[in-house]
């Protein structure tokens, strides 16, 4: 169902297509505006000032507008795919509702339409709306049928819920012509809102033969194709509803659609779904072939203000010895979060979420009217919350963009050189995107990640490569990309935080992989970095402390020109080093035994929640000991090293412009020491496998 762009809270907002790309290359900004435009240009966000570029913007010719989100996914078979297949007798289909309010279309075709009213079957044609008196049952799947007789119209409902059987048989008031688009979830007309349900098993009888289509477990790249009759018809999944759902076939019996796809042949359709959106480009740029790597911007100025729409350079080339991995995924998961405020206290306003609300957008931390969770989202659409500006309303203060440039800064200011990569171009290009950098540098928060970014950085640290870890809660969360998509299925393992998904439907349509924690699939964290999340909280963050560990020859060298035990009182997430979400190590989990921690923050105030999937064998004595925040770095056989931080506030923590202080001077020892350092693998000692 389409509706305006509400602006109240952004008056322009918009995407860039691509996201991410290299110089020399195109970049299209779709731009939806309720006031008039005044001028767009390109600054450079990761520099110590924001630097206007003087490269030149086209127009396009289709001016900024207001346009349109169209909400809620739906099924459909167009009436020229329809008049391929010879007289239609009869459809039927299998459901399986959620919840639904008001007023829904189930099914449309021609002059019928079977409809929801707060639950109640309703049938209509001519314009004439009868209420069938039955409320049809959620939560359990039905098969539906209907059939022309020659006199009227049969409908046949029914489930075959052990329990609670449901039956009806029904003469309908008219003669059903099948003409027009065949519709399921919505009406013809796309004109009310969507049904919040499951779909599978479509087929259709005609004069010669069936005609039926089964969802495929992976998800489709166009319309699905027909088995049965003469010619393949084609079906469209409108919207981005989710694919690799259980089905009616589903039995508990495995949870994996790879070894039972009639299981999961299902797709899940809500009333809030947003695929790509198709707004028209309203400006061109040919990025310079000459541009540097780095964060970009189109800033557009109206007569009230100006927005910034945030894209990526990344290198083609190698010119620097450390590489910056931009953790897009991270961004795209977080883009456009709701917060519903009786979950959360909000310590500060952001036009943002407020865009975001206003619009019922949804990020992969949302959940859908139905309560299902959003598990899908392209990054063809407004990222309102990605912004240079930003402040989390949560913490009160900057959170991912905001804190990965303030290192960015800091690097600029203090002459340390270094390429620039995505992490979607990482799971693009895999090892070959690494080889020839001495050591790869993280942001703030790279929470997801997909099995193949996580692969490569595993072969380049055992090729002699470092990974400096420079945030917390890292490495955690299992996506999948394809295309301008990003799927995230959440787990058990996340109750607490967020949405979690059922077992069943943890597995992720695009690779049909199991979703969840990395953690679960033997990769990640711990057996990465050595360290994952222990603590999250919003509340004042904590200074490290070194350890009697630090001073070892091998580590004494990070503390050069640090003249205090305790450093990091200060920054501008949550005012410190420790803060936000945290990490720590965990033998049992996967630390190797070579992982030494060389700072440690504790006095972490109550509000600071643990982790809920560690387990401490030692009960609340050792939990609260294991309150805390633990800094670490390990030397591998390789000749590379992997240091982590363990602290989304870590990066907040540096200074700014010409100051320093002992984060800095922490920070800067090692990015030196890494852009120095040459590797000394081991010829003896296999790499490229985990």
């Amino acid at each position: 169902m389409k509706r305006p762009v509400e602006h109240g809270a952004m008056a322009v907002s918009g995407y860039t297509v691509p996201w991410h790309m290299a110089a020399g290359t195109p970049v299209a900004l779709h731009l939806s505006s309720s006031r008039p435009v005044r001028d767009v240009r390109i600054v450079r966000l990761d520099t110590p000032s924001a630097e206007l570029m003087d490269w030149r913007v086209k127009a396009t010719g289709d001016a900024a507008s207001h346009r349109d989100f169209d909400h809620g996914s739906f099924l459909k078979i167009m009436a020229t795919e329809l008049a391929k297949a010879a007289e239609i007798t009869s459809v039927a289909f299998e459901v399986y509702l959620t919840r639904n309010d008001g007023a829904r279309v189930l099914f449309e075709s021609g002059n019928l339409r079977l409809g929801l009213e707060d639950g109640r079957l309703t049938s209509g044609h001519d314009g004439k709306l009868f209420e069938a008196g039955e409320i049809l049952p959620a939560n359990t799947w039905l098969t539906v049928e209907i059939s022309s007789d020659g006199g009227g119209t049969i409908l046949k409902i029914g489930s075959d819920d052990l329990l609670s059987p449901y039956r009806l048989h029904r003469q309908l008031d008219l003669r059903w012509s099948p003409s027009g688009d065949v519709v399921f979830g919505t009406s013809a007309a796309n004109d009310v809102r969507t049904l919040n349900a499951k779909f599978a098993a479509i087929a259709l009888q005609t004069a010669v033969g069936r005609i039926a289509w089964t969802f495929p477990t992976l998800l489709p790249s166009g319309p699905i194709a027909s088995a049965g009759g003469d010619s393949a018809l084609l079906l469209e999944a409108v919207n981005q509803p989710a694919f690799c759902m259980t089905s009616r076939r589903w039995d508990g019996s495995s949870f994996d659609p790879r070894l039972v796809p009639s299981h999961y042949d299902a797709v899940h359709c809500h009333d809030d779904d947003m695929g790509a959106l198709q707004w028209p480009a309203s400006y061109h740029l040919h990025v310079p072939a000459e541009a540097s790597a780095g964060v970009y911007a189109f800033e557009v100025d109206h007569d009230e203000g100006s927005e910034r729409i945030v894209f990526f350079i990344t290198s083609t080339a190698r010119r620097a010895p450390l590489l910056f991995l931009v953790p897009t995924a991270t961004y795209l998961a977080y883009a456009d979060e709701f917060l519903p405020a009786h979950l959360y206290e909000w310590l500060c306003e952001d036009r943002g979420h407020r865009f975001a609300i206003d619009n019922n957008l949804k990020s992969l931390y949302d959940y859908h009217s139905d309560l299902s969770g959003v598990s899908i989202v392209s990054y063809r659409k407004p990222k309102a919350t990605l912004r240079d500006d930003y402040n989390y309303p949560l913490c009160g203060c900057p959170h991912n963009l905001p804190v990965d440039l303030h290192f960015l800064r800091f690097c600029h200011n203090n002459g340390i050189a270094f390429d620039l990569i995505t992490d979607h171009g990482l799971h693009e290009r895999g090892l070959a995107g690494l080889e020839g950098y001495r050591a790869v540098i993280t942001g703030s928060h790279p929470e997801y990640m997909s099995v193949e970014m996580e692969h490569a950085l595993r072969q380049f640290a055992a090729a002699g490569g470092s990974i400096a870890y420079l945030g917390g809660n890292g490495f955690a969360g299992k996506v999948a990309f394809r295309d301008d998509l990003m799927e995230l299925r959440r787990s058990p393992l996340e109750a607490g935080r967020t949405w979690d998904g059922p077992i069943a439907e943890q597995s992720l349509s695009i690779t049909n992989q199991p979703g969840g924690h990395l953690r679960a699939s033997g990769r990640g964290e711990f057996s990465l970095t050595g360290v994952a999340i222990s603590l999250m909280g919003f509340d004042g963050a904590r200074p490290f402390t070194r350890t009697p560990e630090s001073r070892q020859p091998s580590a004494a060298w990070l503390f050069d020109g640090v003249a205090h035990e305790t450093f990091g009182d200060e920054g501008i997430v949550l005012g410190g080093a420790a803060g936000y979400e945290v990490d720590a190590t965990d033998p049992h989990l996967g630390t190797s035994p070579d992982t030494t921690v060389i700072a440690r923050a504790t006095g972490f105030p109550s509000s600071f929640v643990h982790d809920p999937t560690r387990w401490y064998e030692g009960g609340a004595g050792e939990l609260e000991s294991r309150r805390c925040a633990e800094m670490t770095l390990r030397h591998l056989p390789s000749g590379g090293l992997i240091f982590c931080a363990s602290s989304v506030a870590w990066c907040g923590a540096l200074p700014t412009g010409d100051a320093t202080n002992d984060v800095g001077r922490i920070t800067m020892n090692l990015l030196t020491y890494l852009a120095a350092a040459k590797s000394r693998p081991d010829p003896d000692r296999r790499t490229g496998s985990d």
